[in-house]
């Protein structure tokens, strides 16, 4: 069916979120170099297999710098940048800077990173936030520093991410989600079991104990709530379990199904694939989707009946969101849908 319209699903269905990215739902990290460059390389093959980015990789300054080696490995950050030239290229890197409290090298990241390769970044991960003035304080220092020469000097306005990992920062959840830079939110799952002074048994740092202990289930949910609330993308924790891919499908699977995330991280390259199958929709949930989507731009939004189910436009919102999902993800949709995702929405 071809079907025709002035108007993007996005816009007539999703309303003042229609102008929200939709994040690919993995996101890598590595700070290491050759696994840096290895990454980014899997990025480029994954983009043209599925013909889409589908995950993000996120360069690691506060886990893969050196003690003592933070400034060269925040400088060597910045000149694979400038070498790979992602964003050029349709790919989306991201950075993650050394906390707030790390003795200045939040500051250091950001100044050695950003006045030289902010254009090539798609977002900043801020990781140990406690407070909305965390945030605030953070962006006052990204924006100072990111700056692109790209034929005028400007400054850069980069999305940030923000990484939970205390109770106290859980408390504060909501009002985080809600800061207007903060585009997704995710758990660090070790730093906040280790932050409850023994309280919480190591067991929940395995794949089966942090979907069963009580602390950490409450925290993933309230961080998965609070991203909805606001509009924000959560992001789903570590499976440190690298080589027991099973267990990683298993995980992915709850996370997007129980627990509300459409986002997750990798911390291996064999962890990528499996992350974005489980969270890609099922070819024939996408393929009744594509038809109540067709049959509802043919009547105009208005309510429509199909395989003899009534619809209307609360659940044309969810069948939209199947074929945005499937498009993140790679899975093949509709042809009649295809030019929506070649529009540009404002």
């Amino acid at each position: 069916m071809q079907v025709v319209t002035s108007q993007h699903p996005r816009s007539v269905l999703l309303g003042a979120q229609a102008a929200q990215l939709g994040l690919p739902v993995c996101d890598h990290y590595c700070g290491v170099m050759p696994r840096m460059l290895k990454s980014l390389a899997l990025q480029r093959e994954l983009r043209d297999a599925y013909g889409a980015c589908v995950f993000d990789v996120t360069l690691d300054c506060e886990d893969g710098a050196p003690v003592g080696g933070e400034v060269a490995h925040a400088q060597a950050i910045a000149d694979l940048l400038n070498d790979q030239q992602p964003a050029k290229a349709g790919l989306r890197v991201g950075v993650r800077l050394h906390a707030l409290s790390a003795d200045g090298h939040f500051e250091s990241d950001a100044r050695i990173i950003l006045s030289v390769a902010a254009g090539q970044l798609a977002y900043v991960m801020i990781p140990k936030v406690e407070s909305v003035a965390d945030v605030d304080t953070a962006c006052a220092v990204i924006d100072a520093a990111a700056v692109t020469t790209d034929n005028v000097f400007q400054r850069r306005v980069l999305p940030v991410h923000v990484l939970i990992e205390s109770p106290a920062a859980v408390q504060q959840v909501h009002a985080i989600a809600a800061h207007p830079r903060v585009q997704s939110v995710s758990f660090g799952v070790m730093d906040f079991i280790s932050s409850h002074g023994g309280a919480i048994p190591d067991s929940a740092m395995t794949v089966a104990g942090q979907f069963s202990h009580p602390l950490v289930v409450r925290a993933k949910i309230e961080i998965a709530s609070a991203c909805h609330a606001a509009g924000k993308v959560p992001s789903h924790c570590v499976v440190t379990e690298f080589k027991n891919t099973e267990a990683l499908r298993q995980a992915a699977k709850q996370a997007s199904q129980s627990l509300g995330y459409t986002r997750m991280w990798s911390i291996h390259p064999d962890q990528i694939r499996p992350i974005i199958e489980s969270f890609s929709p099922d070819p024939m949930a996408v393929e009744h989707a594509g038809r109540v989507i067709d049959a509802a731009i043919a009547a105009n939004w208005a309510p429509v009946s199909v395989d003899d189910q009534l619809h209307d436009r609360a659940s044309y919102r969810y069948y939209w969101q199947v074929i945005e999902r499937a498009h993140a993800t790679g899975v093949a949709i509709p042809s009649s849908l295809q030019t929506f995702f070649k529009w540009s929405i404002s």
